[in-house]
Parts: structure tokens; C-alpha cells; sequence
């Protein structure tokens, strides 16, 4: 996982790809900018607050093939006011795998990964993941590390989501 800087964001959002490669380090996916409202809403939170970094988008890239498969990223730093009434002190994240590498197992390991080095590098025992009700891939990712339901509520993208929760540090 390569932390997605703020200089890459940057160029990602002016369409500079030749750019984003090469502070990247490696070819970029068809697609990725499709990606934009994301990067956009973190490099506004990485200018607010620089110490935000180790917490949002991080590059999946396979070291072997060095080709960028994803990302993945909590939303925010843990304790975030919007979790209080789910998960208070915890965090939430997300995570995209490009179309040629899904089902592969890249998801669950960066997720595996990204929730052991918050639960030991910062005490994180609560998190949270909102999918949509009819992403059966991803809901049953969910549940294979332990997340389960505890609301629901409207986003504003992409509609109705189930709010998931796994309490715990880290996954076998």
C-alpha cells in the first residue's frame, strides 16, 4: 500500500497522468480517473490537516508486476464526530479493486492489513464499512472479516447503504 500524496492527488485532478505515474512510480490503470470526486474530497482534507496522510487513500499496488490494482483508505482519522452515534473512536474505510483484479483476494488482504497497522500502531478496535444492500461481493467480504449490520441510512451517491461495524483489532 503507497500512501496517494497530496502532489499525486494533485496531478491526478489536473489530469496530469504522466505525472501521477511518476510520482507514483508505477503505470497507472485505465479508469482511475473515474476516481476523482474521491481524490478531490481527500486532498481538501490533507490540505486542512497534512497529519491526515498515514489515514487516507493509499495505492494497492502488487510489488511483483508493479501495476496499481486499487486503493484503499479510511475516510478519516479515528473518533470522527459523523461514527459517534455507530462507532464511537472508530474509523471508517472504503476501498476500489479495478475490474481485471477482482476476486483475487486483493480487497481482503489490504483490508486485513490496513486494520491491523490502525489497531496496532493507534489502539483502533471499531470499524466500519458502508455498502450498498445489493453489492453482494462486497457484503460478503464484509462478512468474512467479521463486519456486520448495525444501520442503515442514505448516501448521497450512491442511495441506500448498510452501515457495518467489526469490533476488534485484527483479523486472522
Amino acid at each position: 500500500m503507497v500512501p496517494l500524496t497530496p502532489a499525486f492527488l494533485r496531478a491526478m485532478l489536473e489530469h496530469d497522468l504522466a505525472g501521477a505515474e511518476r510520482i507514483l512510480g508505477v503505470p497507472l490503470p485505465d479508469g482511475l480517473l473515474d476516481s476523482t470526486d474521491v481524490m478531490a474530497l481527500r486532498l481538501e482534507q490533507l490540505e486542512a490537516d497534512p497529519s491526515l496522510q498515514p489515514w487516507l487513500l493509499r495505492a494497492l499496488v502488487l510489488r511483483d508486476r508493479q501495476v496499481m490494482v486499487g486503493y484503499i483508505g479510511f475516510h478519516t482519522a479515528p473518533g470522527a464526530e459523523y461514527l459517534q452515534p455507530y462507532a464511537p473512536g472508530g474509523v471508517e474505510f472504503g476501498f476500489t479493486v479495478y475490474a481485471p483484479f477482482l476476486r483475487q483476494g486483493y480487497a481482503r488482504e489490504a483490508s486485513k492489513a490496513l486494520m491491523h497497522w490502525a489497531h496496532l500502531a493507534h489502539g483502533v478496535a471499531r470499524f466500519v464499512m458502508t455498502i450498498r444492500p445489493d453489492n453482494v461481493p462486497s457484503q460478503a467480504l464484509a462478512a468474512g472479516l467479521g463486519f456486520v449490520r448495525i444501520g442503515s441510512h442514505i448516501d448521497e451517491v450512491d442511495g441506500l447503504e448498510d452501515i457495518l461495524e467489526r469490533r476488534g483489532g485484527t483479523v486472522g
